[in-house]
């Protein structure tokens, strides 16, 4: 009567090993090709650009590119940088929110490989009380810019449900997208430093800053609000 579930559950570790596995080699491959090219975090965005930024497919590549970072766990916000470099102020934000979202969603989808949460232990208790503010949840730590790829590796390995997640995703980074892409339309390089910032672009960017977190305390306080009201809590459906 227990085999069933033993070898459920025997394949489900299986599949983890194999899910880690390939995470770990292409975190290893791509440290080594940074090493190996003597390549910063932003050395290596600048090659990225020079090898791209004349070619009609350039979008494309771009795209795959950012799908393919949270692998290799590359900074969101240099790539979000190198779109505002490569397209602009304006297409820049359309084809940053096309490939962040679905970077997310890629994240996201590995979490959820990674962790079939027990229905009795303390992970899942705290993940469905998560689950029923999910959107409120997300949306707050998107506009804390709590680090992305923590938020949706978690949002994926508590099961949290998608539609809300890559709504308040869609919506709590629009502020971030728009102020690193203002700041890469600045720049002809993403490896001078802060030398070739626009000032405007980045006072700019700091009140897109300010307004993020400002935006997330009101959120937070509704969030805390709804939660204390009597009213407002149901009882979990047993059907």
């Amino acid at each position: 009567m227990d085999t069933m579930p033993q070898t459920a559950s025997w394949r489900a570790w299986v599949q983890r090993g194999v899910v880690v596995a390939i995470w770990i080699i292409a975190i290893v491959a791509w440290r080594r090709y940074q090493t190996s090219n003597d390549l910063s975090t932003t050395g290596a965005a600048q090659e990225f650009i020079d090898n791209v930024e004349t070619a009609w497919w350039g979008v494309l590549a771009y795209v795959a590119v950012y799908l393919a970072r949270p692998i290799v766990l590359f900074p969101a916000s240099v790539l979000t940088v190198v779109g505002g470099v490569l397209f602009g102020p304006v297409a820049g934000v359309i084809i940053v929110i096309i490939a962040a979202n679905g970077s997310a969603t890629i994240a996201y989808l590995v979490g959820r490989l990674l962790r079939r949460a027990p229905d009795h232990d303390a992970a899942s208790r705290w993940s469905t009380k998560l689950r029923n503010n999910s959107f409120e949840t997300v949306l707050v730590m998107r506009f804390l810019f709590v680090p992305y790829d923590l938020v949706n590796y978690a949002a994926g390995a508590l099961r949290i449900r998608y539609v809300p997640f890559i709504t308040a995703t869609a919506i709590g980074s629009l502020p971030g997208t728009i102020s690193f892409v203002l700041l890469g339309a600045s720049l002809d390089r993403v490896d001078q430093g802060i030398d070739g910032i626009d000032p405007i672009a980045l006072i700019f960017s700091v009140v897109i800053f300010i307004a993020s977190l400002a935006i997330a305390r009101i959120v937070k306080q509704r969030q805390a609000l709804t939660s204390s009201s009597p009213h407002l809590i149901t009882e979990p459906s047993t059907t």
